[in-house]
């Protein structure tokens, strides 16, 4: 936004700590996946938007990592998952069967991952992507912040940046600012909220968003086994998980793959008539010794010994979670809350947001402008109703509550 319109007055809200990204932030990370999503004409287009801006942009190509992505499976059901995404690349004419290669056989695989060994790879297929790799995160956030600093954004932080409540004209319905629980208060001539998987325990969204967490831990290499593995591409089983190369730490991070943790508890966000189940995220900044339940240890240890079984008996740490909000259809809320003017949400990732980074911002500007396409606005509009818990996973989530491992609170 301060980008795009340089004449705009902007002051950014963050919620506890003095830091950029926010330790709340699920962009405070290593990495996150960079691919295309082809699931709607509005997934595409925001996709190969910020492909464009990750590659070319200046800001944000330092913290792009195009190594590739090969999507694997050895299952029938999982190589008829990858065949349909392999035809639906094919089938969307604009070019990406030059990008998007199929991967039949073992001797394939072995080509593009070399450090693999054939019985590894025994019955794999797979999906090779060059446009594919991944984001160095928390580095990319951090620079957008000095960016916006740079550009005069002014940040409000701790109390004076903890949302507590829209600010209303006289007759209680246009929004003109908001109230931090520090007392302090923000006018403006629009408010956008974009707290990510906070937005639902902030204003009432009729639950058309569930806040869950999903895991990951970090394997430290030596040197000598960091450059074995150095721009191998990122490789993902949807039914193991996923890993990224070495920072230049040599640090590796694994993910499992898996529906998610909610954390459903009685919470009354604002606008809502009284106290209602809402999946609260607990917040690392607040809690930093939680990690992962017991059993995430179980399937974190297996994607290891799908992808690293060298690396079976190394040790892991950082175990953590990490929180995003899933709507019933995956598609973004991205709307003008239909009882509040000008109290605008940009939230509902779902998961695989991180990478639109670049270039989701236009896009609100849009909606602040009347100007966003009527296919965005559809997708993205405000619609009660579906099952956020399981949105378009395989199963609906667990809640933390039956899932003992994960809270190491100090004892009084």
């Amino acid at each position: 936004m301060a980008h795009s319109r340089a004449s705009t007055k902007v002051v950014v809200a963050g919620e506890v700590v003095r830091s950029i990204p926010s330790l709340q932030s699920a962009g405070h990370d290593l990495n996150k996946i960079m691919g295309i999503r082809l699931r709607n004409g509005p997934d595409l287009q925001l996709s190969l938007e910020s492909l464009d801006m990750w590659q070319h942009d200046e800001l944000f190509k330092p913290f792009f990592h195009q190594v590739g992505m090969i999507d694997c499976s050895s299952s029938k059901e999982g190589i008829e998952n990858l065949r349909r995404k392999y035809q639906t690349l094919l089938d969307a004419g604009i070019g990406l069967e030059k990008t998007n290669v199929w991967l039949e056989t073992e001797d394939e695989i072995l080509a593009k991952m070399p450090n693999f060994t054939r019985e590894q790879v025994k019955g794999w297929k797979g999906l090779f992507c060059s446009d594919g790799g991944w984001l160095a995160a928390a580095k990319a956030i951090n620079a957008i912040g000095n960016f916006l600093q740079d550009q005069g954004v002014k940040f409000g932080f701790g109390g004076a940046g903890t949302f507590k409540q829209p600010l209303f004209a006289a007759d209680g319905t246009t929004c003109i600012g908001l109230e931090t629980t520090d007392g302090s208060r923000y006018f403006a001539d629009k408010v956008v909220l974009a707290a990510g998987a906070w937005s639902p325990t902030l204003v009432d969204l009729e639950n058309q968003c569930v806040s869950k967490a999903w895991v990951f831990a970090h394997i430290q290499l030596t040197p000598q086994e960091a450059d074995k593995y150095k721009n191998v591409p990122v490789i993902y089983d949807g039914e193991y998980g996923f890993f990224f190369e070495p920072n230049e730490h040599g640090v590796i991070k694994v993910c499992d793959e898996f529906p998610g943790f909610s954390r459903f508890k009685q919470h009354q966000p604002y606008g809502a008539k009284s106290p209602k189940i809402v999946s609260v995220p607990r917040s690392h900044a607040k809690h930093p010794t939680d990690t992962y339940p017991d059993a995430s240890e179980i399937t974190i240890r297996k994607a290891i010994a799908r992808f690293l079984p060298n690396f079976q008996e190394k040790e892991l740490f950082n175990r953590t979670m990490c929180w995003c909000t899933d709507t019933a259809d995956a598609n973004l809320l991205i709307c003008e809350h239909p009882k509040w003017k000008n109290f605008i949400l940009a939230t509902g990732d779902s998961g695989h947001s991180f990478k639109l980074l670049p270039n989701i911002g236009k896009h609100v500007v849009e909606l602040l402008e009347e100007s966003l396409s009527q296919d965005m606005a559809d997708a993205w509009r405000w619609r009660p109703g579906g099952d956020a818990l399981r949105s378009r996973r395989g199963a609906p989530a667990k809640d933390l509550a039956d899932m003992p491992g994960w809270k190491h609170d100090a004892k009084l």
